[in-house]
C-alpha cells in the first residue's frame, strides 16, 4: 500500500487498482473495516474501466492515528487522498464512509461525483445516547476493544443482541478488536451530522444515493430522506445489494452508467 500525510501528520495508507488514465474512484469504507474489505468493490470498478482507490481510514489497518482525533481530522483524511491521486475523483462511500464522504464535499474536498451507499443517517430519531463516544473511548483507553466493539454494534448500529452475541463467539471476531479505536471516531462522525447539515443539503457535487431493496428499515428511511432533501439528487434502489453489503458489480454498474 502506498501512504499520505494528512494534515495532522498522521499517515493514511491506501491501495490503488487499475491502470492508465482511467477516472478515479475513491471508496470510503463504513464502520469496523479496512481498505481490504473493499477488495470486491474495487476489482468490479476496476473491470469496469476505473482506478479504485481503497483506503484504511484512520485508527485501522496499515494507517496511524492521532489521540482525540476529531470528524474534520477525517475530512482531511479524504481530502489528502483524493490530492494523492490526482485531485480529480467520484468518490463511493459505503455507511459511515459515506456519511463522511457527504461531509467532506460540503466543505469544499474537491469531489466529481458523489455515491452514497446507505448512510445511517437518524435526523433526529432513536439517536445514540449522548455519552456513547466517551464510554466507547474509556473502554478502548482500558484495553476493552472487545467491550467497545460489542457497545457500538448494539447502541450505535442497533444490532439485536441474539445477533451481536453471533459475532462475538466468531472467528470474524478477533479481528475486530484492533478497530475499536475507530468506533470512538463513527460515532462522533454520525453523531454529529446525523441531521445533515445546511451544507451538506446544498452541495453542488452530483449525489446518488444508493440502498439494498433488503436492508435495515433505519437505512431504507436515511437512504430515502436524504436523497429527497438533496436537489437533485438520485435514490437508486439495487436489488442485488442485501442487508447493507453493497454488492460489487451493482454497485460499479450504477457509477458506470452515471460517470460515462
Amino acid at each position: 500500500m502506498r501512504t499520505v500525510t494528512s494534515a495532522d501528520g498522521t499517515p493514511i495508507a491506501y491501495d490503488q487498482t487499475g491502470e492508465g488514465d482511467g477516472p478515479v474512484v475513491v471508496i470510503v469504507n463504513g464502520a469496523l473495516s479496512t481498505a481490504a474489505d473493499a477488495a470486491g468493490l474495487a476489482q468490479a470498478l476496476t473491470d469496469a474501466g476505473y482506478r479504485a482507490v481503497a483506503w484504511d481510514r484512520r485508527a485501522r489497518g496499515s494507517s496511524g492515528d492521532a489521540r482525540g482525533s476529531t470528524p474534520d481530522r477525517e475530512v482531511e483524511d479524504l481530502s489528502a487522498v483524493v490530492e494523492a491521486v490526482g485531485g480529480d475523483a467520484a468518490v463511493l462511500g459505503h455507511s459511515s464512509g459515506a456519511v463522511l464522504a457527504l461531509v467532506a464535499a460540503s466543505r469544499g474536498v474537491p469531489i466529481r461525483a458523489l455515491f452514497l451507499s446507505e448512510p445511517p443517517l437518524r435526523f433526529g430519531v432513536d439517536e445514540p445516547a449522548d455519552d456513547l463516544a466517551e464510554r466507547l473511548q474509556r473502554y478502548v483507553d482500558e484495553g476493552r476493544p472487545e467491550e467497545a466493539i460489542v457497545t457500538f454494534q448494539l447502541e450505535n448500529v442497533g444490532l439485536p443482541t441474539e445477533m451481536v452475541e453471533q459475532i462475538r463467539a466468531s472467528d470474524q471476531f478477533p479481528a475486530m478488536l484492533p478497530l475499536a479505536q475507530s468506533t470512538v471516531y463513527d460515532t462522533k462522525l454520525v453523531q454529529d451530522v446525523s441531521t445533515p447539515t445546511p451544507e451538506m443539503l446544498a452541495v453542488t457535487t452530483p449525489v446518488t444515493v444508493l440502498r439494498g431493496e433488503q436492508t435495515f428499515p433505519l437505512l431504507i428511511t436515511a437512504a430515502d430522506r436524504l436523497a429527497e432533501a438533496i436537489d437533485g439528487a438520485e435514490l437508486v434502489i439495487v436489488p442485488e445489494s442485501v442487508m447493507h453489503r453493497p454488492d460489487p458489480a451493482a454497485t460499479a454498474r450504477v457509477i458506470q452508467e452515471r460517470l460515462s
